[in-house]
């Protein structure tokens, strides 16, 4: 099972690197995590600084609002389809 780390615990680890100078070799013996786990929160503390690690469950604001207009996209063409049906029934009647 994967282990679940808090974003206060990610900061700390990739503090200890990017500001305290220590080794990401050093610092996963001293946490016990694989450097490659280290590596991505470096990465990704560096792509989105302090909105990195939203917690679990929760989405960066550009993810939210994707996935908000995704949502509507689907209930936009859920209803056209609906439409287009009750049109094509209400030809047949008037025929």
């Amino acid at each position: 099972m994967t282990k679940k780390y808090n974003k206060e615990f990610k900061l700390l680890t990739v503090r200890l690197i990017q500001v305290e100078g220590k080794l990401v070799a050093q610092v996963a013996r001293e946490m016990d995590l694989h450097q490659n786990t280290i590596y991505r929160w470096i990465a990704e503390f560096k792509q989105d600084g302090h909105h990195a690690f939203p917690g679990s469950g929760q989405l960066k604001l550009e993810d939210k609002e994707l996935r908000d207009l995704q949502k509507r996209l689907r209930d936009l063409e859920e209803e056209n389809e609906i439409f287009k049906k009750a049109m094509h029934y209400f030809a047949k009647d008037r025929c």
